[in-house]
């Protein structure tokens, strides 16, 4: 059956089927070639899956990102970023990387991400006379920034199939973030540096600066809370996500006094549809998963692997490398859902803790959302950009070689997973 279901899925995909029908239809012909199991367990495995209270978090997460993004707020964020950054040398392209960091805490997905950002900062960027190209790299390379830093949409689904705390990814996600982040604006500093891009601007003023953050103190508040929230357990991760909304709607009607009905609605839209493309991909994991299961395919990779692969360290390169290659291809949430119950058991019979696990699978598959041949964030910054793709990817090499450097930090040191 998993075979039969990896062909049909491999080949709907050549035909460009998007990725959620693809996996019903896939599990469906898995089911059919079997004979002996119902084809409406497919059916039930897809309704299954939208009966999960844990799962609510994910909408209402979007919401409060697209609340909080869509006005003054965001407004606040990318100026508090630009003008803190502007005195260094390449402090435009490091105003996207810190851009990211403190988007990352309100958004939660790497893609709304690189769209928000770009469209803004890139043009910016591009009158201070960076290359097209270099903007297009920059943007789509810190965007995945947001993936580690929480909340973090694709650290809930990996708690979905692995039984992990989501509170749990969300502290692990801090460290490696912020070490990505610094790693970003090294290579900024050290582009301009080499190619000779001058600063612009005076350092601003440190009572500028304190405006500016009290100002824009209330969204870089929203991570701080939600950590709080769940490490001591004063609320479950759906809680939090409601009460986000909740936050966001009080600031945007009260603080900047910007929320309208129309932007409300269409925000509202907005996570809405974001949400309707996840789900549709988490319903067709749930029937892949129960295809794997039925078939025991996690336990005999696991027992595969064990028997013919001695070395934990051997084991972790392979996982990696597995991920590297299937996230080149395909987005996050499909990839989380379709390696992670595969790779649990994995990592269980090595010892390999599985926060440490949905970290590597998260940067892994982060650097795939910018690796051709089809990386999202990759095309969403060249379009922005008007960026040949061929030349955008050659810039992305000194950002590709540093996020390498904190996988492979994440894969073989714990202590930066630390929870």
């Amino acid at each position: 059956m998993t075979l039969i279901m990896i062909l049909s899925f491999c080949i709907l995909m050549v035909m460009a089927v998007p990725v959620g029908y693809a996996l019903i239809i896939a599990a469906g012909a898995a089911v059919l070639f079997n004979g002996y199991v119902p084809l409406s367990v497919v059916a039930q495995q897809v309704y299954d899956q939208t009966q999960s209270f844990p799962m609510l978090a994910l909408p209402f997460f979007m919401l409060a990102g697209t609340l909080m993004l869509g006005g003054e707020l965001g407004r606040q964020l990318l100026e508090l970023a630009s003008r803190a950054m502007q005195r260094w040398r390449g402090g435009p392209l490091s105003t996207t990387v810190v851009s990211s960091v403190v988007f990352g805490g309100v958004s939660g997905s790497a893609v709304a991400n690189a769209s928000a950002l770009g469209s803004v900062l890139i043009p910016w960027q591009k009158k201070h006379g960076y290359p097209p190209a270099l903007c297009a790299a920059n943007n789509a390379t810190s965007s995945v920034i947001d993936v580690l830093i929480p909340p973090s949409i694709p650290m809930i689904l990996f708690s979905l199939v692995s039984g992990v705390s989501v509170g749990n990814l969300f502290i692990a996600g801090i460290l490696p973030g912020l070490l990505m982040a610094g790693g970003f604006i090294f290579v900024c500093w050290f582009i301009a540096v080499r190619r000779g891009y001058e600063t612009s601007a005076e350092a601003i003023r440190k009572r500028d600066l304190g405006f500016l953050v009290l100002k824009s103190f209330p969204a870089i508040l929203l991570p701080i809370l939600i950590i709080l929230f769940l490490r001591f357990g004063l609320a479950t991760p759906t809680e939090v996500a409601v009460l986000s909304v909740v936050y966001s709607l009080l600031l945007s009607l009260l603080f900047y006094r910007d929320l309208t009905w129309k932007r409300f609605c269409d925000n509202v839209v907005e996570a809405g549809t974001g949400t309707g493309i996840v789900m549709l991909v988490i319903m067709g994991s749930a029937a892949v998963g129960w295809v794997l299961t039925f078939d025991q395919a996690p336990q005999h990779m696991a027992a595969w692997v064990s028997s013919n692969i001695s070395s934990p360290i051997m084991i972790i390169l392979m996982m990696n490398l597995i991920m590297l290659v299937v996230g080149m291809p395909l987005d996050m949430p499909p990839a989380i859902l379709l390696l992670g119950p595969i790779f649990v058991p994995l990592a269980d019979s090595i010892g390999l803790d599985r926060v440490q696990l949905g970290l590597m699978m998260v940067v892994n598959l982060g650097i795939g959302l910018y690796t051709p041949p089809i990386g999202t964030t990759l095309f969403i910054s060249s379009s922005i950009a008007k960026a040949p793709l061929g030349e955008t990817t050659r810039e992305l090499w000194p950002f590709f070689t540093m996020a390498m450097l904190v996988l492979f930090g994440v894969s073989f040191i714990p202590a930066l997973t630390i929870y």
